[in-house]
């Protein structure tokens, strides 16, 4: 009997311990502080504060709808009705979304760049990976559509988690957007666990983890697993889709855009960059990044508006 119990005993610690560490891990994953984007951006090249600070804009504070305030900045240095909403990945904030707002507003459009939940100057207290950011991306949208009217041309990029969050939403509101950029999105969260579970040193096995991760996940966030599966949301997205990643990625594997790139159907276009680490398609491949979406939007965008 004292064996039993003494086993039993150790099976519940086990399994409070996986579950609040893993959790943990996922719902507060440290984030970079802002002076470290901030300066990494600008050592970098890609912020430059004297341009960025002279730009026409207005922070816009956006309730969201689970009890916390967005932080965003609708930018609007052209009198057209072309707008943009950049989303960054997670641990990052909006300074991190300068570079690719940038692209666009040399080609005519207004952006909005906004701080997710739980990053920089926003609410909330946990990362979910898409699960309430679409939620918050929509929120976002239906401001930007009340202050700006609702027949914009509006595209949304997104980095990493932001790209992910892109898509969630996508699939949530059919055609929300006139058109999507996902840069090194995962194709669904428990495939992207199993893939960093394996790199853990030593390898944990996910067969093991994440039945336990997932059911506290529910109890403490309120969302399991499978809930972030843009996989899943692709196929109710008619409006056109530009694909990135980066050959070399090994956060993310480029692997898990491609199968959202055969999943999605309609237009599309895809771009694998041959430099590049997670979320640095850009960073080091700007001129033919740019050359991509310049095609992308000739080809499914513009044509459109005209």
């Amino acid at each position: 009997m004292k064996k039993f119990l003494i086993f039993t005993l150790g099976i519940f610690t086990y399994v409070i311990g996986i579950g609040l560490y893993f959790t943990n891990r996922v719902m507060y994953m440290k984030k970079k502080e802002e002076q470290l984007i901030h300066q990494r951006e600008i050592s970098a090249k890609r912020l430059n504060l004297k341009e960025y600070e002279a730009l026409p804009k207005t922070d816009v504070t956006v309730p969201s709808s689970f009890g916390y305030d967005l932080h965003c900045e609708f930018v609007e240095p052209h009198a057209a009705n072309k707008w943009v909403i950049i989303c960054h990945g997670v641990t990052e904030n909006r300074f991190n979304s300068v570079k690719y707002m940038n692209i666009f507003l040399k080609r005519g459009f207004n952006a909005v760049i906004y701080d997710h939940r739980r990053h920089g100057k926003s609410g909330g207290t946990t990362s979910s990976y898409g699960y309430y950011e679409k939620f918050d991306l929509q929120s976002v949208i239906k401001e930007l559509k009340r202050q700006k009217g609702s027949d914009i041309i509006l595209g949304i990029h997104g980095e990493s988690m932001g790209a992910a969050t892109a898509l969630l939403y996508g699939g949530m509101v059919e055609d929300g957007a006139s058109f999507y950029i996902a840069d090194c999105p995962f194709s669904d969260f428990r495939g992207q666990l199993v893939h960093r579970l394996k790199a853990e040193v030593p390898p944990l096995p996910s067969w093991m983890v994440l039945p336990i991760a997932d059911r506290f996940l529910k109890l403490r966030a309120g969302w399991r697993i499978d809930d972030v599966a843009p996989l899943h949301s692709i196929k109710n997205i008619k409006s056109p889709v530009l694909f990135i990643h980066s050959q070399d990625d090994d956060f993310i594997p480029a692997e898990m855009t491609n199968r959202l790139f055969e999943e999605k159907e309609g237009p599309k276009k895809l771009y694998i960059a041959e430099k590049g680490s997670h979320a640095q398609s850009y960073n080091e491949n700007p001129q033919e990044y740019e050359k991509v979406i310049d095609d992308f939007l000739e080809e499914y965008v513009l044509p459109v508006q005209g």
